[in-house]
């Protein structure tokens, strides 16, 4: 208490509080004040010392806003004492920057250092500013940031201050070196890559980085490396040069302390698998090195090396012994793996699914199953193991609920669920289900929710399903003057969850009505009156909306000129005019990925001087053909496959005409032999995708195709054939039917007419942002190829070799963008002169999809 009521020695006197003034303040609210003190007039107190007023300074000083705090008596009355709550507030801030650090960073930081303008600024709020910046920049590699924080009144406001925060970030702390001791068992290379975020500095040097070490002696020697025969073993080869050169340029080699801990979880666990259940972490250490990086020693005790003894199985009723003996795949005498064994009961459940003893029951509706792993002995190095199965009773799926879908109606996602109301829950539904909710291309694939909720009670579950909608319809539109024909366009639409049942009702316009997942799309495309093209096409993929039967049908208007730039265009042209219907049919042998097309084309071809063949000028072809398609299609996701296949065979026909005909035809001309086109075509493709680690994927896909005829004297028709090479996207050549087979690193087709081909390719990908507003990844390729003219040229090991790097970016309203830059390795020729990296390689361009 500020003031004294007695003098020092005087006893202790009882008053009434007979009134409580407030001074000092200048933004709390005086009322407020008085009830944080617990004070009222007419309360009785003891003057001094009495605990009611101890109890209120302490209770003002909990706030956190004062500077000082006191009470004293402003006068006595009798028995009634007046006293006066003097206040001094701390100051509030008025604003705050930053200093020594980029416009970017401080833009960053303004979200993260948690300030706001009019709160009071406290030692604490100082210093938990201070803390959040040094973690912001730690993120970034910097371990040693010095902030000092400089406090100014502002003449320009009452009681507030502006804070600067002066930053000095240091330099960028890496990791030198990483130093293990104790390890027989495992290289050091292998335990460090067992690291996943903690990596050591890319490093070309002839000093040794792990020159200091503080529990292990790092000397080498070059004679003992000779010695040991290591430069015959690729291990010994790699870890004696490991501390010269790394070649890991593009790993982030920045310490976080969180991310450390993991990763030495990641090193035990790598032991474990090894059969080493006892290893252990004895000791670890980061210090600083004089050049500011840091050091990182661990020490490591293997223990020894474990097996499997017998499993015992105890609670299974649904499935016998040896059922789950051979579902788990360990067997006695196997090396101890705690990895392994949790995979293979299921205790790490994969997104993929798969083969595992959870998912064996958990399939069959048992979600309530449980099973526990009981090590019942431990004999020398032999672990024997009984499993304790709970299997519980059978889930039935009671409610099935949808969120997130504003513009895409539920029905289009419900008739998509393999997860219905009345049937037995099964994991694998939950996985497939996803698979086709994200094959739709309404949503954003990695956003998709689907939350089970068991009922014990009654042993039911719920499932809640949420979605997060993303724009997939694409415009088409470009513009130019120039190259002797004036103007050139093209203007296309592509709505992919349109709704024809809505065309009359504005309401459900955005910008056409959309909601019920069928395609629509229109293009046309002009160079003046040298090239016009007109494309319909409307897909709807559940006819009937029972089943989903897709109905597709189309219809296609395109005339060329073959006429030089500045000639009449109408002297040479080829005309088409077609369309065509088709049915898709999911099929459930040899399983329900399966899809089977079957549909009727007809092409109608005019040319007039335009020479398609030798002898083949002018004249009009019937192109009437029936196509059937037999595919799988398992891929996850339809932007960045990480698994899956889509595999598919065609075989597409004409009827046989000459075989119903005694014509003569080698006597006719060649357009008379080509009114009535006729051929047998196959083509084969298949594309595997398959996760190597985390987000990175790689991809085998292979291609073939082959024309056949049926009568010699008509030979093969000049259309369906193949160009092989080049950019993919000499969109012309569609119409008059030939399959445009790409390949990078070869800047033009070298096949124009063939009628057999084979294409191998081989891709690494990895994305930089799954978003979807912009799916972006670059990628690695191997690719090889060829065509030929004839079974008789026909060599399947003589192909045109290529490779390269890309890149592609996946925009909702335009499409997919891709560029690539290959190497054709085989338009090496010195003959020709071509033996520079230019002549042999080729920019390749994309847009609206991936070349064949």
């Amino acid at each position: 208490m500020g003031g004294k009521t007695q003098q020092t020695g005087e006893r202790a006197r009882e008053y009434e509080i007979g009134g409580i003034t407030v001074s000092g303040i200048k933004y709390l609210d005086e009322d407020l004040l008085l009830t944080v003190t617990g004070l009222s007039v007419g309360d009785k107190v003891r003057i001094p010392n009495d605990d009611k007023i101890s109890r209120a300074i302490r209770n003002l000083w909990r706030q956190e806003l004062f500077s000082d705090v006191s009470i004293s008596i402003s006068k006595t009355i009798g028995d009634k004492v007046f006293l006066d709550i003097k206040v001094e507030e701390r100051p509030r801030l008025s604003r705050y920057n930053f200093k020594g650090i980029k416009k970017g960073e401080a833009q960053e930081l303004k979200d993260k250092v948690n300030l706001v303008r009019s709160k009071v600024v406290t030692d604490a709020t100082k210093k938990d500013a201070v803390t959040r910046i040094q973690k912001y920049f730690a993120d970034k590699g910097y371990g040693d940031v010095a902030v000092n924080v400089i406090e100014r009144v502002d003449t320009g406001g009452t009681n507030t201050v502006i804070l600067t925060f002066d930053i000095n970030k240091g330099v960028k702390t890496k990791i030198n070196q990483i130093n293990i001791a104790g390890n027989s068992k495992a290289t050091d290379l292998k335990l460090k890559h067992t690291f996943r975020s903690t990596k050591e500095m890319a490093r070309l040097s002839l000093h040794p980085a792990d020159e200091i070490s503080l529990y292990q002696d790092n000397s080498r020697s070059f004679g003992t490396y000779v010695k040991d025969l290591g430069f015959l073993s690729l291990s010994k080869t790699l870890n004696a040069v490991d501390p010269y050169f790394r070649y890991n340029f593009f790993s982030s080699s920045k310490f976080d302390q969180y991310k450390y801990e993991d990763d030495k979880v990641s090193l035990v666990d790598h032991y474990n698998s090894l059969g080493y259940r006892d290893a252990s972490i004895v000791r670890d250490t980061v210090y600083k090195l004089s050049n500011g990086h840091i050091n990182i020693d661990l020490e490591v005790r293997e223990g020894r090396k474990y097996y499997f003894g017998d499993i015992q199985w105890k609670g299974n009723t649904k499935y016998s012994n040896e059922q789950l003996s051979r579902v788990l795949g360990i067997k006695r005498g196997d090396v101890y793996n705690q990895e392994l064994l949790e995979k293979r009961l299921g205790k790490v459940l994969s997104p993929e699914g798969g083969e595992d003893i959870s998912s064996l029951y958990m399939d069959d509706g048992y979600l309530f199953f449980n099973i526990d792993p009981v090590e019942t002995s431990i004999i020398d190095d032999t672990i024997n193991y009984e499993m304790r199965l709970t299997e519980g009773p059978q889930a039935t799926i009671r409610n099935v609920t949808i969120a997130g879908n504003d513009r895409t109606n539920e029905h289009v996602i419900r008739r998509e669920l393999r997860t219905l109301p009345g049937n037995k829950f099964s994991r694998a539904d939950l996985i497939r289900s996803n698979r086709e909710i994200a094959n739709l291309g309404f949503f954003d694939q990695e956003k998709i929710g689907i939350q089970p909720r068991p009922n014990p009670e009654d042993g039911t579950v719920d499932i809640d399903y949420t979605v997060v909608e993303k724009s997939s319809d694409q415009l088409q539109l470009s513009a130019g003057f120039g190259g002797g024909v004036k103007f050139y366009g093209n203007v296309g639409v592509t709505f992919t969850n349109f709704s024809l049942r809505n065309i009359f009702k504005p309401k459900f316009w955005d910008p056409l009505p959309v909601g019920d997942g069928q395609r629509f799309s229109v293009n046309y495309q002009s160079n003046g009156a040298y090239y016009n093209s007109l494309n319909f096409s409307f897909t709807e993929p559940w006819l009937g909306g029972r089943k989903p039967n897709a109905l597709t049908t189309s219809m296609a208007y395109t005339r060329l000129s073959g006429a030089s730039t500045g000639a009449d265009p109408n002297s040479s042209y080829l005309r088409l005019i077609g369309g065509g219907v088709s049915l898709s049919k999911r099929v459930k042998w040899p399983d329900d990925n399966f899809v089977f097309t079957y549909g009727v084309n007809y092409q109608n071809y005019r040319l007039k001087d335009y020479t398609l063949i030798s002898g083949f000028d002018s004249g009009i072809s019937n192109n009437l053909y029936f196509k059937l398609v037999l595919a799988r299609y398992s891929v996850d996701q339809p932007l960045y496959p990480r698994s899956g296949s889509n595999i598919s065979f065609t075989f597409q026909f004409t009827p046989p005409y000459s075989a119903f005909s005694d014509r003569d035809y080698e006597s006719e001309t060649t357009a008379e032999k080509y009114k009535l086109i006729e051929y047998h075509k196959y083509r084969f493709t298949a594309e595997w995708y398959q996760k190597i680690s985390g987000n990175l994927v790689f991809k085998l896909a292979t291609k073939y195709g082959f024309l056949g005829y049926y009568n010699p004297q008509l030979g093969f028709s000049p259309f369906e054939r193949f160009q092989v090479g080049g950019d993919g996207l000499s969109g012309q050549n569609y119409f008059i039917g030939r399959d445009i087979i790409a390949q990078r690193g070869y800047s033009g087709p070298y096949a124009s007419a063939a009628t057999i081909f084979n294409k191998y390719t081989a891709e690494i990908r990895y994305p930089f942002s799954l978003s979807p507003t912009a799916t972006i990844y670059g990628l690695g390729f191997v690719e090889a190829a060829n065509a030929w003219d004839n079974f008789k040229q026909y060599n399947p090991f003589k192909l045109n070799r290529s490779a390269g790097l890309g890149l592609r970016v996946f925009l909702p309203m335009f499409g997919l963008l891709g560029l690539d830059y290959g190497v054709g390795f085989d338009r090496f020729n010195r003959s020709t002169g071509a033996t520079r990296l230019t002549d042999i390689a080729s920019f390749t361009f994309m847009l609206g999809f991936e070349p064949d």
